[in-house]
């Protein structure tokens, strides 16, 4: 499976840049192979940066303050843009009005719409009628398949061979894909071959080859297509490692997403996100994360595998604080802790080789 550029994007993420309600806007800056990524639209943080924004270091992607702003800049450096993709992930997937009215203006103006929300913008009368007469498609891919396109769980997961590695989290919107991205990155650059497995609609729009988006599926195929999205990677090109991008939390109220990887993902490790700094589950006040142990406990009693190292999510943490939180998690949980954005994942990838989970050719 390969994915090719589709086209030149504007990504739409008004006032929800660098929050956790910004997260596809932030994957499509970090990396996106469907798309190639002119600007992002954010009022909130115009006139800067987008990478220097969400990571420290400048990737010349320009953040504007209107869609109208991106299509005459795009236009004047002879990339016009072809496309919208809206960066934006609320909580629920709605859709707020003044997204809705800044995407009709995109559509009026000739772009292709390409959306996760849950809110389909093609059931939207007014949008869809526009599009038709504009001549440019709207894409909703949180639609959920046909019944006809999707598998139901088989055990074919127990012919995978490949190394099988679970990118979980403690929390949703905490960075697991982010950090199962730069798995994959450092473990082809030590030479194996990796693949993504994309959970979301984030990994799809940035170009996974094996993906399918989770919550958009009927809960009877959820395993069935994690188990076909896995078997099929390893059936086309039988690598040396399948990371997959978990979803939610074991126990976030909201997002328990992470037992499906588990039952039918079936990994070998496990990988666990974590946010220090972050003490209840995104966007619930008053419901606390469940302890770091606890969560590594649950983990460890469901999947039968093991938690094998911690990487950690930097919110609202000084750069000078991470060795420490680090330290003190690694003392606390006898597991490497490791801040993949900072410190890259070269580490974690000796420390799976070192206990025989990845080998190398003879």
């Amino acid at each position: 499976m390969s994915t090719t550029v589709e086209g030149n994007a504007i990504v739409y993420c008004e006032g929800a840049f660098n929050t956790p309600n910004g997260k596809t806007g932030h994957g499509l800056v970090r990396r996106s192979g469907r798309y190639r990524v002119l600007s992002v639209v954010d009022s909130l943080h115009a006139g800067g940066d987008a990478g220097q924004i969400l990571d420290g270091v400048a990737n010349g992607i320009p953040v504007h303050a209107a869609i109208q702003e991106s299509v005459t800049l795009g236009q004047s450096a002879s990339h016009p843009a072809t496309h919208l993709v809206v960066g934006l992930a609320p909580d629920g997937g709605r859709l707020s009005e003044r997204a809705r009215r800044d995407i009709l203006w995109a559509v009026d103006n000739g772009l292709n719409v390409v959306s996760g929300l849950h809110d389909f913008l093609s059931d939207d009368a007014e949008i869809a009628v526009l599009a038709k007469k504009r001549r440019v498609s709207i894409r909703d891919v949180r639609k959920t398949p046909s019944r006809g396109d999707l598998h139901f769980f088989t055990g074919k997961i127990e012919q995978v061979t490949s190394l099988k590695m679970g990118v979980l989290g403690t929390d949703s919107a905490i960075g697991k894909r982010t950090t199962a991205w730069v798995l994959v990155d450092a473990f082809r650059e030590a030479g194996y071959s990796a693949e993504l497995i994309g959970t979301g609609q984030t990994a799809w729009m940035q170009g996974a080859g094996y993906s399918i988006i989770l919550d958009s599926l009927i809960n009877d195929f959820v395993s069935g297509e994690i188990e076909h999205a896995v078997w099929q990677a390893w059936k086309d090109v039988n690598p040396d490692v399948i990371v997959i991008e978990g979803q939610g939390s074991l126990m976030n109220p909201a997002y328990p997403g992470g037992f499906e990887i588990m039952a039918a993902g079936r990994p070998d490790v496990v990988i666990l996100q974590h946010a220090p700094a972050r003490k209840e589950y995104d966007g619930f006040p008053g419901y606390a994360i469940h302890p770091l142990d606890k969560q590594i406990m649950a983990i460890e009693l469901l999947s039968g595998k093991k938690v094998v190292a911690i990487t950690i999510n930097h919110e609202n943490l000084s750069i000078k604080d991470i060795p420490g939180v680090c330290r003190e998690i690694e003392k606390t949980t006898g597991l490497p802790a490791v801040d993949v954005l900072i410190q890259g994942a070269e580490a974690l990838v000796s420390i799976l080789e070192s206990n025989g989970f990845v080998k190398r050719d003879a």
